[in-house]
């Protein structure tokens, strides 16, 4: 059985409040119009989706699959004219994603008889595929297991326990604020781009 010395508390109501008036304000000021509601949507979504990992070690379907359908909807709106072709970007980056880590998950789990990764992180790294540009993904998805990993040896020192290889860590808690971190820079940069004559 895992070690569930790592879990970090949901946090109180007033800290996810914040969170949230911050990450709407963020992508607002960030992409006026609605490439900053989409951001707004995604800040919202990776909060609860986060919370939730946090609290239950589960990421919910219908929060993943809402994440997703919004990353569709928003492609198809940044390119109406070309039709269905605008959603096969995002479906391609998703899968090549979460492919190589449902494989990953599927030989871990078969090599030492215990999971080492979840299928609500995987599905998570498909929206994270489905919202970035792949360079983006790699950099957030190295983010999240930095943080983990850091915030695993800082809890395992303050509460002075020895680090255990079967410790059991909510990596939604870290993908996916690290998806909208993400977001955030992909759509900072390109508005400084743009805005270079």
């Amino acid at each position: 059985m895992s070690d569930r010395t790592a879990k970090v508390g949901a946090g109180p109501p007033l800290v996810l409040g914040t969170s949230l008036l911050a990450g709407v304000i963020a992508s607002l000021v960030a992409a006026p119009g609605a490439e900053g509601l989409y951001g707004a949507f995604l800040a919202a979504l990776m909060l609860a989706i986060a919370t939730n990992d946090a609290r239950d070690y589960r990421i919910p379907n219908a929060l993943t699959a809402a994440a997703f359908a919004l990353a569709l909807l928003r492609a198809g709106a940044l390119v109406p004219d070309t039709g269905a072709e605008a959603l096969l970007w995002p479906l391609a980056r998703a899968a090549s994603v979460a492919f190589p880590l449902l494989l990953l998950m599927a030989v871990y789990r078969r090599w030492r008889g215990r999971d080492g990764l979840g299928l609500g992180d995987v599905k998570l790294a498909a929206v994270c595929g489905a919202w970035l540009d792949l360079a983006t993904v790699a950099a957030v998805i190295e983010l999240a297991a930095l943080l983990a990993i850091g915030a695993y040896v800082v809890n395992a020192a303050l509460q002075g326990k020895p680090l255990r290889a079967t410790a059991f860590l909510p990596f939604g808690l870290f993908l996916a604020p690290a998806i909208w971190i993400g977001w955030l820079g992909e759509t900072w940069y390109a508005n400084w781009l743009g805005s270079w004559p």
